[in-house]
């Protein structure tokens, strides 16, 4: 069987302070034909990366809400997981060409792990290319045990421009799901015609350890313990070590400040994820820029850094930045203003949406978001303003409650 991630337990009346008595009796209706439904998520990694927490925090709602929710992970060495990190950088609009190898590869696990999903569903949710042709294969080996379940393949993504080959040859197994959802309209690559396709943008979980209310003592004896310490100015940038986060561009950003704040630190904080082996390529490189300046600090759940640790980094820092290159939605964006820190982000993705009430600024080059952070740094009360805007922009569009919203009607329009 596919690996059974255990997820902990949550009431959805925990939200009511934070959404509301109407926002929760909507979801208790939505969610009241579809008790006892049996849902399986399936992604690659459980941990690492925007998928896992929002599973962590749905499917306990999910489940709450009565429906018999599970998260399960697909399995894959070393080779497998290159393969589908240059799938994901193609489809994000990298040139290059597909190999034959790399089909080949593909195809071995998805047939490995579609003779796991032994389990009947009434519904599943696919997550990102990865297991994209589990649903094909499935059908191949259990033609009888799941004819009935209805299959989704959600892509987190921008897959607006992506590299012809890869998406010719991916679409051939998203074209048959019964549903396909992207974060936006805009990436829906041009070609793709499906009678199925909804719109979902994530959003996050404000009772999560990430996310949940730190009074600024209790913040600042976390930093201090891994070593930022409360006098210190210091701007973030929270991210996977990925190309398309840019973090050296990040680098740069924060030497052309420190032309202006000499004494100010950057703190680049990820989290090394089981299906990214680039990322572990990447942080070696950034590791090397950490050694030349005693002011770039590097840190990650490898040295015991965890969403707790990020929450207090995104609560004090002076400046998040979310340098984005190319951008499925960044949630880091969402996180960082909920604790009403302004953001200077790359006007890419779904950045763009997170910050349409407020909140910071969006920058296309390293001298823009500089100039953008130091703008910031220079007026301390109107970053704190700017920053409650987009708080309060979250509360209304980017919480939990309104992601599993969306995704209950997606259900009960599939299932009927």
């Amino acid at each position: 069987m596919l690996q059974l991630v255990d997820v902990g337990k949550q009431s959805i009346e925990a939200y009511l302070n934070l959404v509301g008595q109407e926002t929760i009796a909507e979801l208790k209706e939505l969610a009241r034909p579809l008790a006892g439904l049996r849902l399986a998520h399936i992604n690659a990694t459980p941990y690492g990366g925007g998928v896992s927490e929002l599973l962590r925090s749905i499917v306990p709602l999910e489940q709450n809400l009565g429906i018999r929710a599970e998260w399960r992970v697909i399995s894959g060495d070393e080779k497998f997981f290159n393969v589908t990190k240059r799938f994901h950088n193609a489809l994000q609009g990298q040139v290059c060409s597909f190999t034959k190898e790399e089909e080949e590869t593909y195809l071995v696990y998805n047939i490995r792990n579609a003779r796991l999903l032994e389990d009947e569903y009434d519904a599943i949710i696919i997550h990102d290319p990865q297991p994209a042709a589990l649903r094909a294969f499935s059908k191949t080996f259990f033609p009888h045990k799941n004819i009935n379940t209805k299959w989704i393949w959600r892509c987190h993504i921008d897959t607006s421009q992506p590299c012809p080959d890869y998406w010719r040859f991916l679409k051939d197994y998203i074209t048959d799901y019964d549903a396909v959802i992207f974060t936006m309209a805009n990436f829906v690559p041009p070609d793709f015609k499906h009678e199925n396709i909804i719109f979902i943008p994530p959003a996050i979980d404000p009772l999560s350890p990430k996310n949940l209310p730190l009074s600024d003592d209790l913040a600042q004896n976390i930093l201090d313990w891994i070593g930022i310490y409360p006098d210190e100015l210091f701007i973030t940038q929270v991210s996977r070590f990925d190309p398309w986060k840019d973090p050296f561009g990040v680098i740069d950003v924060y030497r052309l400040v420190q032309k202006e704040f000499p004494h100010i630190h950057l703190a680049l904080v990820g989290s090394m994820a089981l299906d990214d082996p680039e990322g572990w390529e990447i942080y070696e490189k950034i590791m090397a820029e950490d050694l030349k300046d005693p002011r770039i600090h590097v840190f990650t759940n490898l040295i015991g850094v965890s969403n707790i640790e990020v929450n207090a980094f995104q609560h004090l820092a002076q400046v998040v930045i979310q340098k984005s290159i190319r951008e499925g939605f960044g949630l880091v964006v969402s996180e960082s203003l909920w604790k009403g820190t302004p953001v200077v982000a790359g006007k890419t993705g779904g950045i763009p949406m997170q910050l349409q009430d407020g909140g910071g600024f969006l920058v296309t080059s390293v001298p823009e978001c500089a100039e953008r952070v130091i703008y910031l740094l220079s007026n301390p009360e109107e970053a704190k303003f700017i920053g409650q805007q987009g708080k309060e922009g979250v509360r209304k569009n980017f919480l939990i409650t309104r992601l599993l919203r969306d995704e209950l009607r997606c259900l009960l329009s599939l299932t009927g």
